[in-house]
């Protein structure tokens, strides 16, 4: 890719070109420009929650690419309330519903806290993707004091915010409007729980108006709480808490122990961080919810434009609905860099406009998915070839400070990797010798990671039982005793002809010739219609006797694996 300025005349265009000309715009020329993510760390961060570090992320790289001074913040809300217990956790978690994630304990007991254990596995895998984030905690941000002047002036303006809240009350998301009814469904939920945000912050409509600002209560430590009264005066807000009946007060100028509501609460960090870029699900983006709300307060409130922004679809699983973090038992990135390459999975997400939905499939469309990747990969070495595909192969390759990330010092086919690691169990060794012998010299194993492991991992996760091959201990001695004549014959000339040290090409002129020299020609001579019909009742009778199948990886590739004893063995010699 160029490096320094924006992209020159006849140079592709994409989204990530655009989404940075616009937050450069929102900056000013020359100014530092803030692309900015935010998550709540509440369960596993699934491949749909991805798209909320990784787009970012590719703006960032091309400010950097044009010379741009820019960074990337990331937020973990993970002084956000626990709102329910999932599946697989102990019922007595949920004594700590209203609680800070921070605050509650890791029930596998591996991690400080709920929150750190969600953030951990997530962290890993940027690193490993290229994504290097300037992490902020919600829950240092606002236990520290920093947002104590922004809190202050929030509650002061209180009846303006109100205002503008009450106005987008009645904007909800219709289930036709710009979304599926799975997509639809899940606005709905979103916007109901930021309106249940908003009302327990001030409690019902009958005590004082909707308070902008809810603190945890300091006997139970949980936001349960009704605000009961606040005085001007001294910044003391009074508060009744429903989970432990506790009746208390804190000090919005010195004490640290709540924080402001989700639509109040955005606005302000767009101003404190002064973002200029900043992506979100459409669940933020509706009539009434976040972003709009976030629109009207920013400027109004705490004097700052909203940032420029781009709305990112969902992302699906194949065969499961739209992923949600909070039901668990979805994949993560994590789970996906078991299998992908690291560009790959980034390709994934570059290569579409994030308003693009699409869905991720760990079955067969992997070997698919793998040649599509090599096969752009050698149109991307061509300059003459460079259009927009092109592009998002590099973005995926590559990043500013790292260079290009790891893959394959041989690059074989991931279909012929997985084959083999099928038939051999896994054996790296054993694969490295057929991978050689079937035309891809290399010095070590290490020179065909991380793609072998990946191959082999995907054969053991992502291939059913009944798909893997399974090589016979024994022979089938009842097959043997039923041979036909010219299954005899076939046998007699392959057991003749395999080699004992061949290589892929060798063995696979056996293998094909062999119906070839029983019909009275040469291993070399172009196959009748009849020899083609021998061929196919050959290799059946072939798999039948090695793997108990009528059909299973390539032959040659399985004759290699298995080795000439083996092969000589199971055949009856």
């Amino acid at each position: 890719m160029a490096r320094g300025g924006r992209q020159g005349q006849g140079e592709p265009v994409d989204w990530v070109t655009r989404a940075a000309d616009d937050a450069v715009r929102h900056a000013g020329e020359g100014n530092l420009v803030t692309v900015a993510s935010g998550a709540s760390p509440s369960g596993p961060i699934h491949l749909g929650n991805l798209r909320e570090f990784i787009t970012p992320h590719f703006v960032a790289e091309e400010l950097r690419r044009r010379g741009e001074p820019v960074r990337h913040l990331h937020s973990w809300d993970d002084f956000d309330r626990f709102r329910k217990v999932p599946a697989g956790v102990p019922a007595e978690w949920a004594d700590h519903i209203g609680r800070p994630l921070t605050a509650v304990p890791d029930p596998w007991e591996c991690h400080p806290s709920w929150a750190e254990h969600f953030k951990a596995p997530l962290q890993d895998a940027l690193r490993e993707l290229g994504v290097e984030m300037e992490e902020i905690s919600q829950t240092e941000m606002y236990t520290s004091g920093a947002y104590r002047q922004q809190v202050l002036e929030a509650v002061a303006r209180r009846d303006d915010i109100e205002a503008v809240l009450a106005k987008h009350r009645t904007k909800k998301v219709s289930a036709g409007e710009d979304a599926s009814a799975q997509e639809a469904a899940d606005l709905a939920d979103s916007v109901a729980n930021e309106d249940a945000d908003e009302a327990t912050a001030g409690g019902s409509p009958d005590s004082i108006a909707r308070f902008p600002y809810r603190p945890y209560c300091r006997e139970c430590g949980r936001d349960t709480v009704t605000t009961t009264a606040y005085d001007e005066a001294t910044t003391t807000l009074s508060y009744t808490c429903s989970s432990c009946g506790h009746d208390g007060t804190t000090d919005l100028s010195s004490d640290n122990d709540g924080k402001l509501v989700w639509k109040v609460d955005w606005p302000m960090r767009w101003a404190y961080e002064k973002v200029n870029f900043e992506p979100a699900g459409r669940d933020h983006m509706t009539p009434g919810s976040s972003y709009t709300v976030g629109t009207e307060i920013a400027p109004s409130i705490f004097d700052w434009r909203a940032p420029a922004r781009v709305i990112y679809a969902f992302v699906g699983f194949a065969g499961v609905q739209k992923m949600s973090s909070s039901a668990g038992g979805v994949p993560t990135a994590t789970d996906a860099l078991r299998i992908l390459e690291a560009p790959m999975l980034r390709w994934l997400y570059v290569r579409r406009a994030p308003t693009q939905a699409f869905d991720i499939d760990f079955g067969p469309a992997v070997v698919r998915l793998y040649d599509e990747w090599d096969a752009l990969g050698r149109k991307a070495a061509d300059p003459a070839k460079a259009d927009v595909a092109t592009l998002a192969w590099h973005r995926a390759s590559e990043t500013a400070s790292a260079g290009r990330l790891p893959t394959p010092a041989v690059p074989v086919p991931f279909r012929t990797l997985s084959s083999v690691a099928d038939v051999t169990a896994g054996s790296a060794e054993l694969i490295s010798r057929i991978v050689e012998s079937s035309g891809f010299p290399h010095d070590s194993v290490a020179d065909l990671e991380p793609r072998l492991s990946k191959a082999m991992q995907w054969t053991v996760e992502h291939v059913p039982s009944d798909e893997r091959t399974t090589v016979r201990e024994t022979p089938d001695t009842e097959r043997l005793a039923s041979l036909s004549e010219d299954e005899e014959l076939w046998l007699r000339i392959f057991l003749d002809r395999l080699p004992e040290d061949g290589d892929l090409d060798a063995v696979t002129s056996v293998v094909y010739g062999v119906p070839k020299v029983a019909r009275g020609l040469g291993f070399e001579d172009a196959p009748t219609d009849q020899v083609k019909a021998d061929q196919k009742d050959f290799f059946r009778l072939l798999y039948n006797l090695l793997v108990d199948a009528d059909r299973g990886p390539r032959l040659p590739t399985l004759v290699l694996a298995l080795g000439p004893e083996k092969v000589r063995r199971l055949l009856g010699a």
